[in-house]
Order: C-alpha cells, then sequence, then structure tokens
C-alpha cells in the first residue's frame, strides 16, 4: 500500500509517483464494535420497530443529552434538516447572517426556506464568523444570526450573544464540527437558542445518516419534535406544520455503538494530529491548524494553510499531486458559499466584503484522518508533501 522515500524522489524524473493500492479518503467513516452494533440491529428487526421514535432513538437521544449536558436533543434524518426545522422552528424569516466559509447547507437551509442569508466575512486566525464584522450586516430585516463552529474549535459564541440580545436576534449555531468539544470551558451544543449537529459518515461520530437540534428551550424543543414528524401531536392531530424528519432505528443503533467508542475515536484523532504536526514542522508556507489545549476537541480535522508565495506552489497544486496519489486531500471551503449558485448570481460583489474568506478558500486543505488512517500513511503523506515544497520549481515546471 505504502511508497518509500526513494519513490518519493521519482516525481522530478518521471513527473508522478506510484499510487497508494487504497485511497485514502477526508473523512473515511468511522465504525464501532461491530458485534455491538449486529446485536442492536438484531432486537430492532425482532421488534420490528424500524423507526417513528423508535426505542433506539429515544436512548440515543437521552445519552447525547446528557452527554453536553442540555435539556433535549431531537435526533433526525440528516444535519441539513436539521437546520432546515431549527430555523423555521425559531421563525426564522427575511435576512440571517452567516459566513460565506462554510459548508453550503448552512446557505440552503436559509435559502430553500427563501431566507436570504447573508455572508459575513471570519476571523483570519480562527476561521469562525468574526463578530466585529456581524453588527454592520445587521438590517431591519434581520432576525438572527447563524454561527459555524468550523474544524470544531468554537466560535466566539460570546459575543455573538451580547449582540444577538442587543439587537433582538434569534442566534443559532452550525456545530457539524463540533460533536464533542467545548468553548470557554462549556459543552457546544449549550449556548443559543439552539445548536444543530451533523451525524454524517464523514463525521468523526456517524450514524451512517443523520443529524440533531440541541436546545434547553422547552418550547422550541416541543415545536422541533412536532415539525420532524409531519406535526403529529398524537394519532390523527396535526397541530402544526411539519415534514418528515425522523431519524430510524438503525441510524440510532449505529449512533449508540458509535457513542461506546467516541473516547477511542478522539484518541486516534489526536494521536494522528500529532504525527502530522511532526511530520510538517518546519516547510516552509505550511501552518497546521492547531486546538487549544485548554478545551475539549474532537481533532476530526487535520487543516492546513498553504501560503504559495513561501511554499514555492499553490494549495490547488499540492492538492492535484496528492490526488495523483490517491490522497484524497480536500480544498475547504472552495470556492466559499458566496461563489456558488444561487449565491454568486444573487450576490455577484459579495467577495469584496470578504477579503480573510476570499483568501482562505485558496490557502486551506484538510488530510485524512480518523480510524482508516495509520502512521505510515500519515508518514507518507508527510514525506510527499516535504519532497513537494522541496522540489516546488521543478515540479511546478513539469506541471506547466
Amino acid at each position: 500500500m505504502h511508497m518509500n522515500k526513494t519513490s518519493v524522489a521519482d516525481l522530478a524524473v518521471f513527473g508522478g509517483l506510484p499510487a497508494f493500492a487504497e485511497t485514502l479518503h477526508v473523512g473515511r467513516p468511522n465504525i464501532g464494535h461491530q458485534e455491538r452494533f449486529l446485536s442492536r440491529v438484531g432486537d430492532l428487526l425482532e421488534r420490528r420497530w424500524l423507526t417513528n421514535n423508535g426505542p433506539f432513538v429515544k436512548e440515543l437521544e437521552a445519552k447525547i443529552a446528557s452527554l453536553l449536558g442540555v435539556k433535549h436533543c431531537i435526533c433526525m434524518c440528516n444535519g441539513t434538516v436539521a437546520l432546515e426545522i431549527a430555523t423555521r422552528a425559531l421563525e426564522l424569516r427575511g435576512e440571517v447572517i452567516i459566513p460565506s466559509f462554510t459548508f453550503v447547507a448552512t446557505a440552503h437551509a436559509l435559502q430553500w426556506q427563501e431566507i436570504t442569508p447573508v455572508f459575513c466575512d471570519v476571523d483570519s486566525q480562527t476561521h469562525n464568523i468574526d463578530p466585529r464584522k456581524v453588527e454592520a450586516l445587521i438590517t431591519p430585516r434581520t432576525t438572527g444570526i447563524i454561527g459555524v463552529h468550523t474544524w470544531g474549535r468554537g466560535c466566539d459564541a460570546l459575543a455573538l450573544t451580547e449582540i444577538a440580545r442587543r439587537r433582538g436576534l434569534r442566534l443559532m449555531f452550525d456545530a457539524s464540527h463540533a460533536f464533542a468539544c467545548s468553548y470557554q470551558g462549556r459543552s457546544v451544543g449549550s449556548f443559543g437558542d439552539a445548536e444543530v449537529f451533523s451525524f454524517h459518515a464523514t463525521k468523526f461520530f456517524n450514524t451512517f445518516e443523520g443529524g440533531a437540534v440541541v436546545t434547553n428551550d422547552d418550547r422550541l424543543a416541543e415545536r422541533a419534535r412536532l415539525m420532524k414528524n409531519f406535526g403529529f401531536a398524537g394519532l390523527d392531530n396535526v397541530i402544526y406544520i411539519g415534514t418528515n424528519g425522523k431519524m430510524s432505528e438503525v441510524s440510532a443503533a449505529m449512533g449508540l455503538t458509535n457513542l461506546e467508542s467516541l473516547d477511542e475515536f478522539i484518541a486516534i484523532n489526536r494521536r494522528n494530529h500529532g504525527r502530522y504536526r511532526l511530520g510538517l514542522e518546519g516547510l516552509p508556507g505550511i501552518s497546521l491548524i492547531g486546538y487549544e489545549e485548554s478545551e475539549r476537541a474532537n481533532f476530526q480535522y487535520v487543516i492546513v494553510e498553504v501560503e504559495d508565495t513561501v511554499s514555492g506552489i499553490s494549495r490547488d497544486e499540492l492538492v492535484r499531486i496528492l490526488h495523483a496519489e490517491n490522497v484524497r486531500a480536500r480544498r475547504y471551503f472552495h470556492p466559499g458559499c458566496h461563489r456558488m449558485e444561487p449565491y454568486r448570481s444573487y450576490f455577484p460583489h459579495a467577495g469584496l466584503l470578504l477579503p480573510e474568506t476570499e483568501r482562505l478558500t485558496t490557502r486551506v486543505m484538510s488530510l485524512p484522518n480518523g480510524t482508516a488512517v495509520g502512521e505510515s500513511d500519515i508518514q507518507v503523506i508527510c514525506d510527499l508533501i516535504r519532497f513537494v515544497i522541496e522540489n516546488a520549481e521543478a515540479i511546478r515546471s513539469r506541471m506547466a
């Protein structure tokens, strides 16, 4: 599966490297104890209770709420539907301020409901929405703010809370990256009116496919529960507008199984992150994003900034080489929501107000992590990046 250092040097001679026999992906799924999962599947098949708020879903909701220290967890079929339902439950409308440097689902969840996402720039160091830029974007049509805990590092929830309270706005967080993380010593999930998690297969904690809304607001939780099940409050009694956002029992079974391995997953991510840090240390133009030791982190994302004026090679060129070797590094969040449709047509000049977002979308790269990535894999990836940086001029001339 692995190439050696001698074969890395072949790049300068042959213009290519022997590919990995197995592709290394960003976000390859973590899978917990398979026998426990299969035992749970056996249980749910015996019960013949496959969906509609079954016992596994209820157990998962209770355990997540306890883990995060919140009153309510409402599990759903995926994180995007969870965002949409939370948005409806909060009665957002008009305009909502969000970062453009995020996965496009954050914007789509608003636009799908004819709410205008207003893109705010991010902080150059944290990569999170910059509260200093939020205030200038508030208009009479603004009803809320959605912060995103990018890479699992908590955004400035306290500053956003102060703005939201003072200006009479609702505050929600997209916490898709930040399950089992903390900010200012508090669990992510406990901020704002509600927070939304994704449990998609690419997340370090997954339920195959799934998501959740968590909140300490009793009325909001009641609305979200109604809305995820068509608005039913008992048999044949629809009292609220809703959709089908329910999590299945088999997804909840996967979630319960993976919760039991949560500490193991985090330990592996942390170990891998440390190996990348050592392997990339000292490389010009290569900066590995770190995590605060004082906070809980899941270490899911191995994020590198590539400064081409120093490294001698661009982020896109480096990704191209990694892809040629079956290392599926990702350009996050390229090109930014404001440069995707329909937003680039609606707001063609949005980039003028988003200089840090524009910069980051050309520099940021995510490297493979998780239980499927071993020490030797990381060593080879780091050796390859090191070789490319050290031979950037020759390599760029061959790629031209």
